[in-house]
């Protein structure tokens, strides 16, 4: 018995509806403008207002959905339930559940781009929410659709377009943890069914004649469009929000193809829900929410390139469908004789489209699982006071480094067996006493209900992606000292008291280093094949010192560069914890931990570490923000034991003035190290520096920054030989760590007193007696809009000479 064979619908007459077709476009505009510009202008509005996107970024995201849903649902309510014409009445009322289903994602944007978790699971109980009222909404509707035969076509093209769709993502982008890729799929799905609800009632007569019509065929394509847009926009979170609106909606001539041909809903919503599936599962959002302001260019890029072309070629597949005539005699044969091919075989046609996007996984795009890591940190941490007692500062290291791991290994033992037993891979540390493991919510939920452990943090781990470019050099060498260096009197330092750094070791942890560039070769502690204890890596693993970023090679050129550098004859050997600008807690320690006692290349910090060849002054022109997984006594401990060790940490305070508290990320937060903001060369702190208090939990007040030195236009090395101008508080700290080099080289008796070294640099400087300070009760020195007052060189090294008379 053969199976009911619907009929073609046959085309309406056309009939001139102008005040329905000139309401209608202009409600399309309207939708599409209202949710382009909501959601692209908050992005960029937080991007460009603060690096320190944790929590924060959820108020303007859910603000923004919300007004974005009522500015929607405002106008089209009306025409909705009260516009005569069938036809656009229907179409209307799409809309409008598509503006309900913005209004209704906006809780998605609540818990914030670091709770990438959490806002993926109510991804998920909205859509499974709306798709259930939807269905009970329309129970009671018959259309004709979805008959077995329709889909004998439809169903095939539905699962063969998506795969050709993603192939972009694959390319550009990368899988999360396991579960995280299969939660983003579950959302993608569900986001599909909700979609092909809602566009399968633009299959019902009233419309669907309308539509059919080949004189204004590609109307159904904008309707779709309409209804998508503001969905996608809503739906993504942490920026892939814009991915999904500029990929996603393309897709609508796809769909119109498959209602104006097939009438078919389930074809529709799998062809939606794969398509956004791409974007959800290969982009992080977390990438895409610090990617302007943490200088991620080139993920930003890679992504929004995706995009384009993913949709570029999903309007490409519409025009083909919406055009091509074999389409409707492929499906008119498939209604002649049910028993012509089986709906499986029909489905096999599906499978080169897989088969080349699994291909495309395994050779072009990066293979694996990618997902973020937990950073365990252990309520036992090592007391190391006793290392205070010992004069000698290369026995004050050894004491450190052997105290530190001995107590890691013996505290960390019966957890670390246990991730053992149970496969989960982990990075024992001992500079603070904690693991980096690898690991969901789940195992998130069991350590932190263990005794030994004080608390769990995001360990966030950038996806493959191309590395960020230096960029392009914009200055050439100097042929006299730079004004900055002038600006703190170290020319006058060499010139009159003849020390230059000599004898003094930098550690400098950045972006990398371009080891061999004229400015820094020569105080390379290491040279060509000799990188053994001298560069660690511990993003890539590379054998040298290398810089793709640029930020590295600058600042180090401030410290000690042959000719833009602040001490030009201390040495230095470095790490690379930012080869892609965003960081965690655990590349922070990698380096610190090799900034103390250094390994060969390969080696085991816990193992082959050689305090010996620690680094006398440590230059940080960094900070770890939430975003990156640290919270206020992340790095404490760290810093703690390096000020034991006899090392002298600088550390840049920020670029996120000029508001009060605005210098609130570690290690620039902790008294046990010198804060540094930046002024220009007419002396005024720069609108970017950023200022204090430091307020903790519990209450106690911190004054911050503790000095000012040069940070606008400064002039240094640049990767490529070349030379560059920067502005930052980055380039203000090098001075001071420059400036320490000095102070030690003239006077080595103070070599490891930290305290007492800290002590010039302060009573030295000079305060900006015409500085504004509202961020201080008063004009006291010192406050907490440039501290103590711009670094002074030449006074710094004159008070250290006279300690030694």
């Amino acid at each position: 018995m053969h199976e009911s064979i619907p009929q073609p619908v046959e085309p309406m007459r056309p009939v001139a509806h102008w005040p329905s077709r000139i309401i209608g476009g202009s409600l399309f505009v309207w939708i599409t403008g209202i949710t382009v510009s909501i959601h692209s202008a908050v992005w960029i509005s937080q991007q460009l207002a603060t690096r320190d996107a944790g929590g924060g970024l959820a108020d303007p995201d859910f603000i923004a959905t919300v007004a974005q849903g009522f500015l929607l649902i405002l106008p089209l309510a009306p025409v909705a339930f009260l516009w005569q014409q069938p036809r656009y009445r229907t179409i209307f009322k799409t809309w409008f559940l598509a503006a309900l289903f913005a209004l209704f994602s906006a809780v998605i944007h609540l818990p914030g781009a670091i709770h990438a978790y959490t806002s993926i699971a109510l991804q998920i109980v909205v859509a499974l929410s709306f798709a259930i009222a939807l269905a009970l909404l329309e129970r009671d509707s018959n259309s004709n659709s979805d008959s077995s035969e329709y889909r004998r076509v439809s169903l095939p093209l539905a699962l063969s377009i998506p795969p050709l769709l993603m192939l972009p993502w694959i390319d550009v982008g990368a899988l999360g943890t396991p579960l995280e890729a299969l939660l983003n799929f579950v959302a993608a799905l569900l986001f599909g069914i909700c979609a092909g609800l809602l566009l399968r009632r633009l299959a019902r007569p009233e419309v669907a004649g309308m539509v059919v019509d080949s004189r204004i065929r590609v109307l159904g394509g904008f309707v779709a469009f309409g209804t998508l847009a503001p969905m996608a926009g809503a739906y993504g979170f942490g920026g892939n929000q814009l991915l999904l609106m500029l990929s996603l909606p393309a897709t609508a001539w796809i769909a119109s193809a498959l209602l104006t041909r097939f009438g078919d809903g389930r074809a529709l919503s799998i062809l939606i829900g794969i398509s956004a599936a791409g974007p959800l599962i290969f982009i992080d959002p977390r990438e895409m929410a610090l990617a302007l302001s943490f200088g991620l260019f080139s993920t930003l890029g890679a992504a929004f390139r995706a995009a384009a072309f993913s949709a570029f070629m999903a309007l490409l597949f519409g025009a083909v469908l919406l055009t091509w005539r074999w389409l409707g005699r492929a499906h008119h044969a498939s209604t002649v004789d049910p028993r012509a091919s089986r709906a499986w075989s029909r489905l096999l046609l599906a499978v080169p489209s897989w088969l080349v996007l699994i291909l495309a996984f395994m050779f072009i795009g990066h293979p694996g699982f990618y997902g973020d890591r937990l950073f365990v940190v252990l309520r036992d941490q090592a007391d190391v006071s006793a290392a205070e007692e010992l004069d000698n500062v290369v026995e004050r290291r050894g004491y450190l480094y052997e105290t530190l791991v001995f107590h890691a290994q013996n505290t960390q033992e019966p957890l670390r067996q246990e991730l053992a037993q149970f496969g989960f891979k982990h990075t024992a540390y001992y500079l603070v006493n904690g693991l980096e493991v690898e690991g969901g919510p789940l195992l998130r939920l069991w350590l932190q209900n263990r005794p030994e452990v004080d608390r769990v943090l995001y360990s966030p781990i950038l996806r493959p992606a191309a590395p960020e470019s230096a960029g392009s050099a914009n200055a050439e060498a100097p042929a006299t000292p730079p004004w900055n260096l002038s600006q703190i009197g170290a020319d006058a330092v060499w010139d009159d008291f003849g020390a230059r750094g000599a004898g003094i070791v930098i550690g400098q942890s950045d972006s990398g280093v371009q080891w061999d560039h004229p400015e820094l070769a020569d105080a390379y502690r290491g040279g060509p094949g000799e990188h053994d204890y001298n560069w660690f890596d511990p993003w890539y693993h590379t054998q040298e010192p290398v810089d793709t970023g640029g930020h590295g090679t600058h600042t180090l050129g401030t410290v000690l560069g042959n000719s833009t550098g602040v001490a030009p004859d201390a040495t230095w050997f470095g790490c690379a914890n930012l080869a892609r600008n965003v960081g965690s807690t655990a590349y922070y320690l990698d380096c610190l931990q090799f900034m103390l006692a250094p390994f060969p290349l390969g080696g085991d910090p816990l193992r082959d570490g050689d305090p010996a060849r620690g680094a006398n002054v440590l230059n940080n022109s960094w900070g770890c923000p939430d975003l990156e997984g640290c919270d206020d006594a992340t790095l404490r401990a760290a810093v703690v034991a390096l000020r034991q060790a006899g090392t002298f940490v600088v550390v840049s305070a920020g670029n996120e003035g000029p508001s009060c508290s605005s210098l609130n990320s570690p290690p620039a937060i902790y008294d046990q190290v010198v804060s540094v903001g930046a002024v220009d060369r007419m002396l005024d702190v720069t609108v970017f520096s950023s200022r204090g208090p430091v307020t903790f939990e519990g209450g106690s007040i911190l004054i911050k920054p503790d000095i000012m030195a040069p940070g606008l236009d400064i002039l240094s090395a640049f990767p490529g030989d070349r030379y560059h101008l920067w502005q930052g508080t980055s380039m203000a700290g090098p001075h001071v760590a420059g400036v320490v080099a000095l102070i030690w080289s003239a006077n080595p008796e103070l070599i490891g007193n930290v305290t007492r070294t800290e002590q010039i640099l302060l009573e030295t400087a000079r305060p900006l007696v015409n500085a504004p300070t509202p961020c201080s009760v008063d004009q006291t020195v010192p406050n907490n809009t440039f501290g103590y007052g711009i670094v002074d060189a030449y006074a710094a090294v004159q008070q250290a000479l006279s300690l030694a008379e």
